[in-house]
């Protein structure tokens, strides 16, 4: 594969089964919107660190390093805000799926896929699935009369795992 441009990167998120022990988060992962067939034009974050602490012993002039466990930073996924509301269509709008997700910060759960794209055809081996990550922050659009810039809105994601598609 030829380098990639950073708009052939796009997420997709579905809500997931986890948290199914209480009627509550049944509850709530039953009434998330879905983002069927959305794609977020820009994501950042998701970056894997160890923290680290160095001991100097005894006099040594070099430090013995002990190392923590990996954890991997949170992820925002940014779109424009494009609210098609036609009510012939079944699915929300954007408005519609931001309101109803304004409850549900801090106890909602979503899988998050991150695919790579090569001239619009997905290449599956490339993608990272973040299994249960819990929206933990949403960003609406914002204004500004003297401006013609697209309006986005962002959901962010605190994220435990991240993993990989066998390859076929």
């Amino acid at each position: 594969m030829a380098k990639i441009a950073q708009r052939q990167v796009l997420a997709e998120i579905a809500p997931t089964g986890f948290g199914a022990e209480t009627k509550q988060q049944i509850n709530v992962q039953a009434n998330l919107p879905k983002w069927t067939q959305f794609r977020f034009a820009q994501v950042s974050g998701g970056e894997i660190t160890a923290s680290v602490e160095k001991i100097y012993e005894g006099g040594k002039s070099r430090p013995t390093v002990l190392c923590a466990p990996s954890e991997i930073g949170d992820i925002t996924l940014t779109a424009h805000y494009d609210d098609d509301m036609n009510p012939s269509e079944t699915a929300a709008g954007i408005g519609a799926k931001l309101k109803a997700l304004r409850k549900y910060v801090g106890t909602a759960y979503y899988n998050i896929t991150v695919s790579v794209y090569d001239c619009d055809i997905k290449d599956p081996t490339n993608d990272r699935i973040y299994y249960n990550a819990l929206l933990v922050g949403m960003t609406e659009p914002e204004g500004d009369s003297s401006s013609g810039a697209p309006a986005t809105f962002a959901l962010t994601f605190a994220i435990s795992d991240v993993e990989s598609p066998a390859a076929n």
